[in-house]
């Protein structure tokens, strides 16, 4: 909801298995690892969401980002769980690698010479209308919608103010899966016991079952997906789910007061290239569907091929997983397609306004792998921040139309620094071009600059 909101862990968010070998007793758990003693506080008690749920006793992370891997395991549970989780990042293409997408698939083995019957829940609350620091949910609605073999509930809100910045949809969705049961909004039965009924309901026969009644207009209204299979003595199958979110009302770094009865002031909304690509979180979860195994692919072939270099592996582990960076708060792109950055992220909210030039300046990944978002940097550096005698404004406002110039203070080094990125990436750029096969499309402004929109493709 365009907030970095560190700490903020919905309440009810959640996985979780069923699994009922022929002739034996069901066990229901939590696709989660044991709680650590460093998760408990003297004062608080457990600080782990959910932490009453029964959970796996073996646990294993690996991962070479984008891509993560969690192992499950537990002797009274007859099947061993494999967690595949990530999220496009495929290099030269900003737009495959901006997807609001998370994609997790469960790949569920049954080592036994039984066959084992497992069914698979993923629970999400509507958290539309609350970023963990402000807003509340208010008519929070959540549908059941089916779209080819992309099956889920739909998440929105009839009451959220559709300017707000916490203002949009939200899904969760399970791919190709013929056996799917839903609860659409869990029953709010008071002292906390929605989660005993929840659970009670799917360890009986790993089937969601809708319930009657209605939640308060300001509840979270929790919503459950089940996929049910059937597993042959040493058979394997992946259960794919996504959660995918759409939130357009970004607002300016330094937002003005609102006026009486708005949630945001007008000249402020500048918005997410993002949410110009879908039309709400179930368009996320349908195009991302069909487009998936090329984006895997593609995200794959990237990280084998860095994992593989002949780098230290101090160099490459540093370098690979830091550009998470990029896809955290910290960035962002407007909706005509420019890329801009705070300096960092605080836990409530961006750090240092307007792509700060020399703080920028040390930053190299987004020249090598997006080239076309470092253009977008460098005309809005010399087009947009640099007056006519020549000051570059080292922070850029927003809107860039009619506040990009208004720090109004050059920072030397800053400066300088672009003179020498726009050399680097025009090297750059004569490199792409003449040893790689590829070819330039769109159009170049008459100062030389890429104009908004353009874009560098495979020939």
């Amino acid at each position: 909801m365009n907030r970095p909101a560190k700490g903020f862990t919905p309440d009810r968010a959640f996985f979780a298995i069923r699994a009922q070998a022929d002739g034996a007793e069901a066990v229901t758990r939590c696709l989660e690892g044991v709680i650590d003693r460093e998760d408990y506080e003297e004062a608080s008690g457990c600080m782990v969401p959910n932490h009453g749920l029964p959970r796996f006793r073996e646990c294993t992370f690996s991962t070479a980002y984008p891509l993560a891997q969690i192992e499950l395991a537990d002797k009274a549970v007859p099947v061993k769980v494999r967690l595949e989780a990530f999220n496009p990042l495929v290099p030269g293409d900003a737009d495959a690698s901006g997807v609001p997408v998370a994609v997790m698939r469960y790949v569920v083995s049954n080592p036994t010479k039984t066959a084992v019957a497992v069914s698979i829940a993923g629970t999400l609350p509507n958290i539309v209308g609350h970023d963990g620091s402000f807003g509340a949910p208010n008519e929070n609605v959540n549908r059941k919608r089916k779209a080819g073999d992309v099956r889920g509930i739909a998440m929105s809100s009839d009451g959220v103010c559709e300017e707000a910045p916490q203002w949009g949809t939200m899904a969760l969705a399970v791919l190709g899966e013929d056996d799917v049961s839903f609860c659409e909004s869990w029953h709010e039965t008071g002292w906390r016991t929605d989660l005993l009924a929840f659970w009670d309901d799917f360890s009986d026969d790993g089937r969601l079952e809708a319930v009657k009644g209605d939640a308060p207009a300001n509840a979270m209204r929790r919503g459950s997906v089940a996929a049910s299979v059937r597993l042959k003595p040493g058979e394997s199958r992946a259960i794919t789910f996504l959660l995918t979110w759409h939130f357009p009302n970004r607002l300016t770094w330094a937002p003005q007061p609102a006026p009486e009865g708005a949630s945001c002031h007008p000249d402020d909304l500048v918005g997410n290239f993002y949410t110009t690509q879908y039309r709400d979180a179930w368009d996320v979860a349908v195009k991302t569907a069909k487009a998936l195994p090329e984006l895997e692919a593609r995200t794959v072939e990237f990280v084998g091929s860095f994992c593989d270099s002949d780098l230290p592996e101090a160099v490459r582990e540093a370098a690979l997983f830091n550009l998470s960076t990029l896809r955290t708060q910290t960035c962002f792109r407007t909706p005509d397609g420019r890329f801009f950055g705070w300096e960092g992220c605080s836990n409530r909210g961006g750090c240092c306004a307007g792509t700060c030039t020399h703080v920028w300046n040390y930053e190299q990944a987004t020249a090598f792998l997006f080239g076309d978002l470092t253009m977008t940097m460098r005309d809005v550096e010399f087009m947009h921040a640099t007056d006519d005698r020549g000051l570059m404004s080292f922070r850029v406002g927003l809107p860039l139309e009619t506040r990009a110039r208004e720090f109004d203070l050059a920072a030397a080094d800053g400066q300088m620094g672009c003179l020498m990125k726009l050399y680097r990436d025009w090297q750059l750029m004569k490199r792409r071009c003449a040893g790689c096969g590829l070819r330039r499309s769109g159009r170049w402004s008459s100062a030389g600059f890429p104009a908004a929109g353009m874009r560098i493709r495979t020939a």
